[in-house]
């Protein structure tokens, strides 16, 4: 019975030691593999966790950032009970605390992305007990230049402000153009008969003149005979009135 102890106390540790960080190793930690933004856009830097333990107190998240061109990683953000956004730096301003620790979500934004910010974002979470297993995931973000578009609504202010203008100015030019030969057709049509410039009262009394003169000329003058055969008819009535 002794020896029997004493193998048993002498496994049960070993055996203890093996199984125990099984036991205690369940953080896991999961971020996006890319991410694609165009510049001026706010980038939302998803992180999210699964531990046995609650969170407490005692849980820390770290992002840390290396540039796209290389180098040692720099740390980007701190959360241990509050968050510590860099103080300074390119970030500086620019990060935003969007987790939920008590709902496994340790993410953050990045504001107004710039052409710089290219590179690969790690996120770290400790939640004690659990410090093993897949504490850390990585994300590598890729910020493009932005390409100009033109929406509906800028289409139709557009419209608006061409379109609309243009085709009044047309119609109120086809009114103009139209407007005052109408009025000049009916002033000829309507003119009283009195309205008689001096001009126009001289030329008809010229006309009369020279309509009496030519059917009254004496037909004994040498300088003013005129061919009775090649006279034409001449309406009696006619010929009263205009004289």
């Amino acid at each position: 019975m002794r020896g029997a102890r004493r193998v048993i106390g002498v496994v049960w540790p070993c055996l203890l030691a093996l199984f125990a960080p099984s036991l205690v190793s369940s953080i896991s930690v999961n971020t996006p593999a890319e991410l694609h933004a165009s510049t001026g856009d706010t980038v939302s830097l998803s992180c999210t966790f699964t531990s046995t333990s609650t969170p407490t107190s005692k849980m820390r998240v770290d992002w840390s950032y290396r540039p796209q061109s290389g180098g040692t990683p720099g740390s980007l953000f701190h959360f241990s009970s509050r968050a510590f956004p860099p103080p300074d730096g390119q970030f500086l301003g620019r990060i935003q605390w969007r987790g939920v620790p008590a709902r496994g979500d340790a993410s953050i934004a990045l504001v107004n992305a710039t052409l710089s910010d290219n590179g690969t974002y790690t996120c770290s979470v400790r939640n004690p007990p659990d410090v093993h297993g897949s504490p850390t995931s990585h994300t590598v973000l890729t910020v493009t230049p932005r390409v100009a578009s033109v929406r509906f609504s800028d289409v139709a202010v557009l419209l608006a402000l061409v379109l609309l203008p243009s085709t009044l100015i047309t119609f109120v030019l086809i009114g103009r153009m139209l407007c005052p030969r109408k009025r000049s057709d009916q002033s000829k049509g309507y003119r009283s008969p009195i309205e008689v410039t001096e001009g126009e009262e001289y030329g008809a009394k010229a006309k009369r003149a020279a309509c009496c003169d030519l059917y009254m000329m004496d037909s004994e003058d040498e300088d003013g005979y005129y061919d009775l055969k090649k006279r034409p008819p001449v309406d009696e009535g006619y010929a009263e009135s205009q004289c």
